[in-house]
């Protein structure tokens, strides 16, 4: 594997999966992989459980790690071709990515959707732009339309929990205040889809997902009617897709806030969430403290994921 922008490209599942677990049982065995490699991890966007444990997880491969926050003490970047830079922006990513990718042998970015247009957001023009100049393997920290190291820390999570070979899945829209990007349900959606499980998506009229990353899900208006025996709720806002409301926020409604109410009608299900996470907005505090939410293990096998991809990236150099 040179570049993960997507968790299809993590090969054979059950093959992965299994590398997961052996990454998780014994974390230092392959630091002969990244002795004297560098990695470079570039954040356009906040983050918190990204930056730390791909950090983590490449110090547990041996890895030296540069961190860059492009928008705290490095010069503003032009990222459109043909623009006349004699605004604020002082350097062009067109320079700026190969002279990053001297300094390094791997790159990871983070660069989140804009909302100015479905069309770049969907093209991952900033994503590509680093493939495509570096020289480098590239691997996705969150882009526009995925976060694929997410969805293998959500898969490694469900596939320790599950309770039966064949779980129900339940992803359910759930309100915010804000505009979130669809990477994270888009992207979920394109992992369980890798599976045989059954897959429901639940959501407002008006808040579809492209159908791309949709699938074989069943999609289910009502939310109650979806959770009905579900052995596994992941709950997620995201903005329509959709034009002409693309980017925005359409729908507030608190009915669809995940309550030990919601919960009761499933299958005694897990509770499931990337973080970070609106209390009272997304799930109350009932649900996610309470013994079936597996919020922070979730969290915690972001190094496992990281890890495991990392690894195989680093085997191919």
């Amino acid at each position: 594997m040179r570049h993960f922008t997507s968790i299809k490209q993590i090969g054979d599942l059950q093959k992965a999966m299994d590398l997961a677990f052996e990454v998780k049982k014994n974390p230092f065995a392959d630091q002969h992989l990244g002795r004297n490699r560098t990695l470079l991890l570039i954040f356009f966007n906040n983050s918190l459980r990204t930056r730390l444990s791909t950090q983590k997880a490449a110090l547990n491969l041996g890895m030296n790690v540069i961190v860059l926050d492009v928008n705290q003490g490095a010069w503003k970047l032009e990222t459109e071709r043909g623009v006349v830079m004699d605004g604020d922006k002082s350097e062009h990513l067109l320079e700026a990515i190969p002279v990053m990718g001297s300094y390094c042998d791997i790159i990871g970015v983070r660069s989140f959707a804009r909302f100015e247009s479905k069309k770049d957001d969907y093209e991952e023009v900033i994503l590509n732009q680093f493939i495509k100049y570096s020289g480098r393997p590239v691997f996705s920290m969150e882009a526009a339309t995925r976060h694929p190291l997410q969805t293998f820390a959500d898969m490694i999570t469900i596939e320790e929990n599950k309770k039966c070979a064949k779980p129900k899945i339940v992803m359910s829209w759930a309100p915010h205040p804000k505009s979130l990007p669809q990477s994270v349900p888009n992207s979920f959606a394109e992992g369980i889809n890798l599976t045989d499980y059954e897959f429901v998506i639940t959501h407002p009229h008006g808040y579809e997902l492209a159908p791309e990353f949709v699938g074989n899900a069943r999609i289910e208006y009502n939310q109650d009617k979806a959770l009905e025996g579900a052995d596994f709720v992941y709950a997620k806002n995201w903005s329509a897709y959709s034009d002409p409301n693309y980017g925005k926020v359409i729908n507030t409604d608190r009915s669809w806030t995940i309550t030990t109410e919601k919960m009761a009608l499933t299958n005694n299900a897990f509770f499931m969430h990337c973080l970070p996470v609106r209390r009272n907005m997304i799930v109350s505090d009932e649900v996610i403290e309470s013994p079936q939410s597996l919020v922070i293990p979730e969290a915690a096998n972001r190094v496992v994921s990281a890890q495991t991809v990392l690894r195989e990236i680093l085997r191919s150099l």
